[in-house]
């Protein structure tokens, strides 16, 4: 099982916290670094909200060893062709360490309030496995590209410089669903990552993406299993609980859900369940950026016993 850290690009992130919380999850040891794609939140109020290529680049230069990318980075704000060539020149950057997430998009304020249509959901799919197809060609394609959808354009084009690592950055999709999101995994992805399920959900939904991949002439060691998920985590049960009131529920019931609750040998504990589900890498969603005490408690409290 590998440990990595998730963070919430709307939720207050700027500089000096972006800057903080990369350096403390290289220093400690966690494998990797991810953050949300929002221009702002759900609700009000509006916060702090890092661009996230802008700040990829700064982590790519700055950092030496962990892997990192955007879980994930809606179709709906930016055209793909864009996407992947910011993807194959900060892979580049980094010597080859980001994950490039894709998503189809899904909130509804931040596409109102700064203009980007968002369409219906079988709309949305349909755009977001366009745009899958656009990524995928120019990152893969040593020729020029033409593709004709009813979204996307592409005329004779080609990436230039070619991406440093063959077929480019891996593409992760990230989402449980079955009827669309694991299907367009098995077809385009290099990582699947589930968000906010148990081991029992996971290990269904991975034993489905099996499947899926078989239909496609694919084998399971093609795709990598991730996920992403809450984490609360506490250096005693005083302090867990004292979290959990924010969510109005207890420890136990916040498990029940999918999350990563309690003191470090509790979390251990279920990091094990997920990984005899079948999770490779569990990207722990850390909401608290200026909590780095906390974050460096738990590293050097879980990550010398899942070596």
């Amino acid at each position: 099982m590998e440990l990595a850290i998730m963070i919430e690009g709307q939720d207050g992130l700027n500089w000096p916290r972006w800057q903080r919380i990369a350096t403390a999850v290289e220093d400690l040891g966690f494998v990797g670094l991810y953050r949300s794609d929002h221009f702002t939140n759900m609700d009000p109020p509006d916060k702090d909200s890092l661009e996230l290529w802008v700040s990829l680049t700064w982590l790519a230069s700055h950092t030496k060893r962990i892997e990192f990318g955007p879980l994930v980075s809606p179709v709906s704000f930016r055209h793909p062709t864009m996407t992947a060539r910011m993807a194959s020149a900060v892979d580049d950057l980094s010597g080859g360490r980001l994950s490039l997430g894709l998503g189809a998009g899904w909130q509804e304020r931040e596409h109102n309030n700064y203009g980007w249509d968002l369409l219906d959901v079988p709309g949305r799919f349909a755009r977001f496995e366009e745009g899958l197809q656009v990524v995928s060609s120019l990152l893969q394609s040593e020729t020029p590209v033409d593709f004709e959808g009813k979204y996307y354009h592409l005329q004779e084009a080609i990436m230039l410089p070619r991406p440093q690592r063959p077929g480019g950055p891996p593409i992760l999709i990230g989402g449980n669903g079955p009827l669309r999101t694991l299907p367009l995994v098995a077809r385009y992805a290099q990582e699947w990552n589930g968000v906010y399920i148990t081991p029992g959900e996971f290990a269904e939904r991975n034993q489905r993406l099996d499947a899926l991949l078989d239909q496609n002439g694919r084998s399971p060691q093609e795709v990598r299993r991730s996920l992403m998920t809450g984490c609360l985590f506490g250096r005693n049960t005083a302090e867990v609980e004292y979290q959990a009131q924010a969510w109005e529920l207890p420890p136990s019931e916040l498990r029940q859900r999918g999350l990563a609750v309690g003191t470090a040998n509790e979390i251990v504990d279920q990091l094990g369940q997920w990984s005899e589900a079948g999770v490779q890498r569990i990207m722990l969603q850390w909401l608290d950026q200026d909590g780095l005490d906390r974050l460096e408690a738990m590293a050097h409290a879980i990550l010398p016993q899942l070596t």
